[in-house]
């Protein structure tokens, strides 16, 4: 039975021409897992919130939505808030107490619900999700995904019968992210909640969904089965295709027989099914790094630093060496100092031990102006932090380059389009842009760039690496913190790995990942045992291919 049911909605933001939901008709299920993914842009948040009418954006709109077979305009406000949970990208923005417990009673308490009947429910979400050792503590002190798992309770208390997120983890470290996704996935299974969600993601809820719709330009381009979506997608040449899993990706690039897999297991036994015996050719190439350490744009040795007197060490002799024009990858867990490490690179951190050399000069001796200007800069994982104005524009005319520069820059960063927008009205994409326009502005040879990929979908991902790619070519050396392994492994020059304060290793990525067991690729993980230095999709579809050509 139908439980959100849209007819020929059309929609489009005051003062745009251009709809951004063209005569979209969708029917959900109650109890179905509904991934919905596309690009940004694709429309899909717009969707999403005209799924709940306090969401819903001003503008022109047509056609209708349906809750459980009534008009969704039928329903109250309250009864909205009880039978539809929404959960937004931001961990921050539905919060809206201090501590834990209170916020898990927010909800119910606007509910007018009894007391017995509140203690009750949140009692049972908190023991649900394991919230017993942080239950009375200050909201501010939670991490993300502490956060994150506190609103899905709080909405959950409310049992509502569809489960809206949008993007749930687009803030949030691997780990953080798999186990909140992880828990989605359970509260459908053991509570019969109807899910829609998007996530740029997909290797974490791609496999267990009912149902894929793919949007794009506003329009339901493909829907169905997880397999029948991937196929839709390969055979059509569509652009979402880039984000799918990585075993269903290799598969079809490879032209693969027998079943698709789309997890890492079925990958494996596909792999292995298909050759039995060791393949005749089993490894890629090894190739060589094309940098040389003498000309070093980073040379750091053995620094040590810790955030106060009495505090641990954070860096913990940390020795490192940076190529030149290189787009070097930093990679490791939460808390191992990478983001201190990028903060001692610019001077916003000062070792208590140790030295840091910039393009052979002591970083201590370049004078802050200089060092600023034409030497370093850095991109944060937040870049609304480098926006102040009203205009992108301004933005860029804030750092006192002519207009000629300024257009080559927008351009470099593909920003021409938005210059006249307002910062906080572009997408994520869009506003690493701009703040990478920003910073670049100010000339830097050397660039530092925190989790860059947070957030990006897989098309613009791409984009990005190509922009990066262009800007070493021209002479920047890029040093990027991320837990993206596989963007790192499919765009970096060099890889290093920093463990417990300290550089554990570093490697060209093919090396880098395809020895390791654990932190590695997808790609590497489904082919270990079959293949040797396959560390991408398109590594494993290559050597599939070679060796099914040379069997026929």
């Amino acid at each position: 039975m139908a439980l959100v049911h849209t007819q020929n909605l059309s929609f489009a933001y005051p003062g745009k021409e251009k709809k951004t939901l063209d005569n979209v008709s969708l029917t959900i299920e109650k109890g179905e897992y509904v991934v919905l993914c596309g690009r940004s842009g694709s429309g899909k948040t717009t969707l999403l919130r005209h799924l709940k009418s306090v969401l819903t954006p001003n503008g022109r709109r047509s056609g209708g939505v349906c809750f459980d077979g009534r008009p969704l305009s039928d329903l109250n406000a309250g009864e909205q808030a009880r039978r539809i949970g929404f959960v937004m990208q931001s961990t921050e923005d539905q919060l809206v107490t201090d501590e834990v417990w209170h916020e898990l009673a927010f909800g119910l308490e606007s509910l007018g619900m009894d007391e017995n009947t509140m203690r009750l429910r949140v009692a049972e979400m908190a023991s649900f999700f394991g919230m017993e050792g942080w239950f009375h503590r200050n909201v501010g002190e939670l991490s993300g995904g502490q956060k994150q798992l506190l609103n899905l309770a709080s909405i959950l208390a409310m049992e509502p019968e569809l489960l809206i997120l949008d993007e749930p983890a687009s803030q949030l470290d691997p780990i953080a992210a798999g186990n909140f996704l992880d828990t989605v996935r359970r509260v459908h299974q053991e509570l019969g909640t109807t899910v829609i969600i998007t996530e740029h993601r997909l290797e974490d809820i791609f496999p267990a969904a009912d149902r894929v719709i793919v949007m794009e330009d506003g329009h339901i381009a493909a829907q169905g089965s997880p397999t029948a979506v991937s196929e839709a997608l390969w055979r059509g040449r569509m652009p979402m295709f880039s984000a799918l899993p990585t075993p269903i990706r290799a598969f079809w690039q490879a032209e693969g027989g027998g079943k698709p897999p789309l997890t890492v297991r079925e990958g494996h036994r596909w792999l292995r099914e298909a050759f039995p015996d060791r393949p005749e050719v089993a490894a890629l190439p090894e190739n060589v790094s094309r940098f040389s350490e003498t000309d070093a744009a980073v040379c750091v040795r053995d620094i040590w630093f810790r955030y106060g007197r009495n505090a641990p060490d954070v860096l913990k002799g940390v020795t490192l060496t940076i190529p030149r024009g290189c787009l070097y990858a930093m990679v490791g867990g939460n808390g191992t100092g990478k983001s201190t490490l990028l903060k001692t690179l610019c001077g916003v951190c000062t070792p208590y031990r140790g030295r840091v050399q910039l393009f052979g000069r002591s970083l201590r001796h370049i004078p802050k102006g200089e060092l600023y200007r034409g030497c370093v800069s850095m991109l944060p994982q937040d870049p609304r932090e480098l926006f102040a104005h009203q205009t992108l524009r301004e933005e860029l005319e804030e750092m006192g380059a002519d207009a000629e520069r300024i257009r080559d820059i927008a351009a470099l960063c593909r920003v021409e389009a938005l210059l006249d927008a307002h910062p906080y009205d572009l997408s994520g994409g869009e506003q690493q842009r701009g703040a990478l326009a920003k910073v670049l502005l100010t000339g830097p040879k050397l660039l530092l760039l925190d989790e860059p990929t947070k957030g990006m979908d897989s098309t613009f991902k791409a984009e990005f690496a190509a922009l990066l790619r262009e800007l070493t070519r021209r002479g920047t050396t890029v040093v990027l913190v991320s837990h993206d392994i596989e963007f790192c492994a499919e765009y970096a020059d060099l890889v290093g790995m920093l463990f417990d304060g300290g550089l554990l290793t570093q490697d060209i990525p093919r090396r880098f990942f395809s020895r390791n067991s654990f932190y590695t690729t997808a790609a590497g993980r489904m082919s270990r045992g079959v293949f040797q230095n396959a560390v991408t999709a398109a590594d494993v579809a290559l050597l599939y291919m070679e060796n099914k050509g040379g069997q026929e």
